[in-house]
């Protein structure tokens, strides 16, 4: 179903929500562009391991990576079987960045709030003719306050660490399930505490807790509100 009267959609919620699997099938099945916002902070995490700026157990050298951000260039590149794949400075890292080790340290990246400002500021320039959906932390209170249609998503931790460790063993990655949720947990901690922009419901999201939904399930709730969505806009306009 596609219309006319494009609107923005902005999905945040809690990490391994399944926010990017669900926000990139209704991008394809309205003909919206998609754009993975987390991608954009985990490409910057994998800028800073690479060039000596993130070490272990949090240490992060801040102001050389504020520093460096003229130098990071993040885009997407939509490859030949519909998936979308994340560029840093042109280098297909959309792998890469999947890792446990970048997921580590994402969070602390993106609790930098000079961070925060330059990826929003690129993030918005995205929507500037509608027809999008973003998924992220912040995109319904942060990025788009004023999005037609938001979505707040949540689990339990053990179910979006169980979800988390199927993704990275079939991706050949070995972990435990302990080591995950523990990862989770802790994201979960700094993406609310985070100075800039913490993690928090929009007063006007519409939640869903997809703890015991499939996927179609999720895709066809999530297809029902933007339909609702469009239509409220068509009634106001």
């Amino acid at each position: 179903m596609k219309s006319d009267n494009k609107i923005i959609i902005a999905i945040d919620g809690f990490s391994s929500t399944g926010k990017s699997t669900i926000a990139k099938a209704l991008a394809q099945e309205i003909g919206y562009r998609y754009v993975d916002t987390g991608a954009m902070y985990r490409a910057v995490t994998l800028y800073a391991m690479n060039h000596g700026l993130a070490g272990d157990k949090g240490n992060l050298d801040a102001k050389g990576l504020v520093a460096a951000m003229p130098e990071i260039h993040i885009g997407f590149r939509i490859m030949p079987d519909g998936t979308q794949h994340t560029l840093l400075n042109n280098e297909d890292v959309e792998e890469r960045i999947r890792r446990m080790d970048v997921s580590s340290k994402v969070s602390y990246v993106a609790a930098i709030p000079e961070i925060r400002r330059a990826l929003v500021k690129m993030q918005q320039g995205y929507g500037t003719e509608k027809g999008i959906v973003m998924d992220g932390r912040d995109i319904g209170t942060t990025v788009f306050p004023d999005a037609e249609l938001k979505i707040f998503m949540t689990a339990s931790a053990e179910t979006r660490a169980q979800r988390r460790l199927k993704e990275l063993i079939e991706k050949g990655h070995a972990t435990s399930f302990e080591e995950v949720l523990a990862n989770v947990a802790h994201r979960d901690h700094i993406d609310q505490t985070r100075e800039e922009s913490p993690l928090r419901r929009a007063e006007d999201a519409i939640d869903l807790d997809n703890s015991y939904m499939t996927r179609d399930e999720q895709n066809a709730w999530l297809l029902a509100r933007y339909r609702e969505a469009v239509k409220r806009v068509s009634t106001s306009n």
